[in-house]
């Protein structure tokens, strides 16, 4: 018995037969190509149905052409189809290459729940796994903090294995390099408070207030805060690019094969390089922010030069600055600890370490910005 199918080269592809009344025999003829129309099982189940006396699913090839991959999933979907009704299938009429991807194919069987759809968990068990995971990076980032004091006291002994070289490279980095954005951002930023202030200023005649208003916006929040923002994009993110990589590459287990504390090796540098910059270039940015303001107060609002130095001066005292550059160094810490904290947390992949720089400036502003408030406070009660 023949069932036809669409004809190639005049020839049917699918021809469908009995042997023996407990065999049925699939015949292939012809090409079997991804560019032809794909033939359905239907023929064969609705064939295998219709008679319950069939045990044994064979096949025939003899005049079997070419063949690609499409040959192999009408195979499967056949043979897998036949044995869900109990068929036992023979696959001895197989060219040798089909049988041996065939079996290739299923050496390894899916998994008994692959195609499970995962159960929405109760609303406590949610929390309660929140809970868990947020205890879980507590402890992480309570134990990496030790584990950098217990750096910085090395350090301190003259026993922390660190090359100079690759600290003064970091500063470098974070210091020098860092110079063209810091001042781009401070001098805008700068201009931004003079506009916003001479706006409300210039409607009462104290246009010169301005230089105060600037000097002490600058001096002891705007300078630190946005040197703080940038930091964190720029030296926060790619310290946590550079550890994570070296974690998909296995250059940390290789340190601590050959014995050598990553912390103090990789960690201490970095953490030294972004301290000791920080409050240098939030006084660079406060000084960038001065000038942005005085280009606003000279150019729009019609003072001289001398006039907004010597408002700034008289406005603007050492306590102020003070403030500013302790926020630096604070926030410094803070910059390096996120940066290095989510590199070394970082996966085995490309994606985890995307994840790892995202993760790590997100942490360094959200940091930046509560310690910002913290001092503040501090600030305020004790009347600096």
């Amino acid at each position: 018995m023949g069932i036809p199918e669409k004809p190639e080269s005049g020839q049917t592809r699918l021809v469908l037969d009995r042997p023996r009344e407990d065999v049925l025999l699939v015949g292939l003829r012809g090409n079997w190509r991804i560019a032809d129309e794909p033939i359905p099982v239907d023929a064969i189940i609705k064939e295998i149905e219709s008679d319950p006396r069939i045990r044994i699913l064979a096949f025939d090839t003899g005049e079997l052409g070419e063949w690609d991959s499409s040959l192999l999933t009408f195979l499967i979907k056949t043979i897998d189809t036949g044995v869900r009704r109990g068929l036992e299938a023979d696959r001895t009429g197989l060219p040798e290459g089909v049988g041996r991807l065939l079996s290739l194919a299923s050496a390894v069987p899916e998994a008994t729940d692959a195609r499970r759809q995962e159960a929405k968990q109760p609303f406590l068990t949610r929390v309660g796994t929140q809970a868990i995971s947020l205890a879980a990076a507590v402890g992480q980032m309570m134990e990496f903090l030790g584990e950098a004091a217990i750096a910085f006291f090395q350090l301190v002994r003259g026993r922390a294995r660190l090359r100079r070289i690759d600290l003064m490279t970091l500063i470098q980095d974070c210091g020098a390099d860092a110079l063209p954005i810091v001042s781009l951002i401070s001098v805008l930023v700068g201009l931004i408070l003079a506009f916003v202030g001479a706006v409300q200023l210039r409607m009462f005649g104290a246009q010169i207030y301005v230089a105060d208003l600037v000097g002490l916006g600058m001096a002891r929040e705007m300078g630190a805060m946005m040197t703080a923002v940038i930091m964190a994009g720029r030296t926060g993110a790619a310290f946590a690019a550079q550890l994570g990589t070296m974690q998909v590459n296995e250059e940390i287990d290789a340190l601590q094969t050959l014995g050598v504390s990553p912390m103090e090796f990789l960690v201490l540098p970095r953490m030294l390089a972004l301290v000791l910059m920080m409050p240098f270039l939030c006084l660079y940015a406060d000084l960038m922010g001065i000038l942005g303001g005085g280009i606003v107060g000279v150019g729009m609002l019609g003072l001289s030069p001398l006039e907004y130095y010597h408002e700034t001066v008289q406005a603007v005292q050492l306590m102020d600055f003070a403030a500013g550059l302790i926020k630096g160094a604070v926030f410094g810490v803070l910059i390096a600890l996120s940066g290095c904290l989510r590199g070394m947390q970082c996966g085995r992949s490309s994606a985890a370490v995307g994840l790892a720089t995202t993760s790590a400036v997100v942490t360094g502003i959200v940091a930046i910005v509560v310690s910002d408030a913290i001092l503040t406070v501090i600030y305020d009660r004790l009347g600096i």
